[in-house]
């Protein structure tokens, strides 16, 4: 019964406590008779961390935020042992021209597929887009909405 009680302490206070923390921001952009007002205007990645403690893992690991955004779709074959080692191909080809580029190779079933890059905005996506066709190798190359990774 103890243990019940200590449990259920323990969540209210973290509950308190994840509250308290999104209710400054509330708080300051609260409109109130008489005084100013504000406006935040913050980085999504901001909202995302708050409450949230950093804790350096010393190994080298990058913190990564998940996010709506866009990638460009490079290649997509069927569920074939060849679809695969192409998808591969197109990954290796894209990160020798584009070393900085991340790469994702996927299956999703019922396709293997290879997206590139990680972009918050359509027009950044575009721009990589026409860089990629510009090379003369990628030619079926599309933006999709997908999740992204954000460091």
């Amino acid at each position: 019964m103890k243990k019940l009680g200590l449990l259920l302490m323990a969540c209210f206070a973290f509950s308190a406590l994840s509250v308290a923390q999104n209710n400054i921001i509330k708080s300051l952009e609260r409109s109130v008779p008489g005084q100013g007002k504000v406006s935040i205007h913050q980085d999504a990645r901001i909202g995302a961390l708050i409450g949230s403690e950093h804790i350096p893992t010393g190994s080298g690991e990058r913190k990564v935020i998940r996010s709506s955004g866009y990638r460009l779709q490079v290649y997509a074959g069927n569920n074939t042992r060849q679809a695969k080692n192409e998808a591969y191909s197109v990954a290796s080809g894209i990160k020798e021209r584009f070393p900085d580029l991340p790469v994702y190779t996927s299956f999703n079933p019922p396709r293997w597929l290879c997206r590139a890059g990680d972009f918050r905005s359509i027009e950044e996506a575009d721009a990589m887009m026409r860089k990629l066709r510009a090379t003369g190798v990628f030619k079926e190359v599309s933006i999709v909405k997908d999740h992204i990774n954000i460091e």
